[in-house]
Order: structure tokens, then sequence, then C-alpha cells
């Protein structure tokens, strides 16, 4: 993975990360403590230091937009956090992103990047919005555990996922909608879907849609939280599944387990090839491809 062509970019011991935080975030400290397990250097900043500063982002190689309710979700949720990040940080982003460098978006983080028009992200930054999350079907706020499909995107750095396993859900409105079905097709062949919902669509996305990226693959948007299955414990069903397949939950992917993959740096928690190293599930799994270059190393 290429940085912005300047002199010591990359130059950190650890992945250098950002959790952008504004009013109302609330999932900020649990994509911390996801992100550290992972062997990153972590910031949380907040959207007015960040306003002062644009040039901040240069320090960094991942953003990474947690859930919650920014600006308690008036108007629309999301909507004011991406008009900020759409109007007064435009250049600033746009070169974070054409250098290369991540961005993640997980459930309110995920409205924001749309309606910011970074996701589906056709043209860059899309002039319009070519997509919404809508009202889930059901009218109501789902908290719940959902099945998911890893597709074959252009997000490549998530390939080593398992193919099907389950993260949680908690929206009111994560109902997936393109803007037409030009667009749809257009996602389909640009490989842009990341995550399909499996079995049971929670909240009648179109096409099942639960997580998609642009056209780049290092812009990913998803509803799922996958900072909140870290361990095989938080999975409601782990004393049933535990010891077996699970479709994909356990035992985690070969690079995670005790006897295989390397040995990811772990501040303060458990070493991923150290007694507990078996007990981390799926999260872990993707916020240590986050983290990592596209050969699967640190960035250094």
């Amino acid at each position: 993975m290429k940085g912005s062509g300047r002199k010591g970019h990359f130059a950190t011991t650890s992945p250098r990360v950002v959790v952008l935080r504004t009013a109302g975030t609330n999932c900020d400290g649990e994509t911390v403590h996801a992100l550290r397990l992972a062997g990153a250097e972590v910031e949380v900043v907040h959207i007015n230091a960040l306003l002062r500063d644009p040039e901040r982002l240069d320090r960094f190689q991942l953003l990474v937009i947690p859930g919650g309710f920014s600006y308690g979700d008036d108007i629309a949720a999301g909507k004011i956090l991406a008009n900020e990040l759409r109007w007064k940080l435009r250049e600033a982003l746009n070169t974070f992103v054409a250098s290369g460098r991540r961005i993640i978006g997980i459930c309110n983080g995920f409205q924001v990047l749309v309606k910011a028009g970074f996701l589906p992200g056709f043209s860059g930054m899309d002039p319009e919005p070519l997509a919404t999350l809508g009202a889930n079907d059901s009218g109501r706020f789902q908290c719940e555990w959902v099945t998911l499909k890893r597709e074959r995107s252009a997000a490549c750095w998530l390939d080593h996922l398992p193919v099907r396993f389950d993260l949680p859900i908690a929206h009111g409105e994560g109902k997936f909608i393109p803007k037409d079905h030009a667009s749809l097709r257009r996602l389909i062949r640009n490989r842009q879907i990341v995550f399909r919902y499996h079995g049971r669509n929670p909240n009648g996305s179109v096409a099942g849609i639960a997580a998609i990226c642009n056209p780049q693959g290092n812009v990913v948007g998803m509803m799922p939280h996958p900072e909140r299955h870290l361990t095989i414990y938080q999975h409601p069903s782990w004393s049933r599944r535990i010891g077996g397949n699970g479709q994909g939950h356990f035992p985690p992917h070969p690079s995670l387990s005790p006897l295989g993959g390397e040995r990811m740096k772990v501040r303060g928690a458990w070493n991923f090839r150290g007694q507990r190293g078996s007990e981390m599930a799926v999260g872990c799994e993707f916020f240590r491809a986050a983290v990592t270059s596209g050969q699967g190393k640190a960035w250094n």
C-alpha cells in the first residue's frame, strides 16, 4: 500500500490510526480498544480539532469514524457530520483517500461516509448522493446479531476474513438503498459490495447489502459492529459453538491462532500467539486487516 509520497509518511513503529469523534459518538472507546488489540497506535480526535488543523490527518494511515448518534442524528442519521466532512474537510480527505490510505465508517460512520459522498465514491467524492441508509423496514431500532457473507470485493485486504461470520447490528436507519438500478449494477460491476446479510435481511437493505467500499477498496462503510465481537465470549451462542467451525466463527483465522501466523503487537492485552490467543473472534481479524498493508505487514 503506497503512501502519499512524502518522505517518512509511514515512518512509525506501529500503524497510526485516528478515531474521529463528535457530539453523540458513543462507540469510540471500544473501537480504540479493538485497534490497540490489532497493534495500532491510536489517537481520538474531536472533529473541531481536525477542522482547525486539517493537516493533522497527514500523521495517520487509517481514519475510523465509529458508531453512535452524531449530533443526535438531527436532520438525518450522520447528516451534520457528513456535511462537515464534505464542505470543510473535502481537500484533506480527498488527499487522504487518493494516497491509498484507508477510511472505515462503522454504523453511524457508514451513514456519514454515504451522505458525505465518499461512498459509493464512483467519482471520488460523488457530486450528488448515489445511495442512502434509510429507516429499517421494521420501523424500529434493531439491536441483534446477524450473519454476514463476505463478497470478493475491491477491498481485497479483507479477503482473509471467513466467508460467513456473525456480528451484531444496532441501528434504526440501516437499510442500504442505491439511487437507482444503474447505481446497483455499478456497485456489482466494480466489486464494491463487501458484505451481504446472509440468511435473513434484518433491515430490508437492497440486495442484502451490509457493507460497501469505494472502487479502489480503501474506503469501507458497514452497518454491523466488528468492535463488539472481539472475543468468542461476546457471541450469544459461544458456549454451543466453541470447539466447532460455527460457519466460520470459531476457531479464528490461522493468522490469529496460537499456533500460526505472525505475532500481533498487543499493548496490555492478549497475545495472539499466547495462551489466550484462540479466544479472539472475527472482529479482531477485521481490525488486524485494517491496520496492515496490502502485504499483510504493519506500515513501517
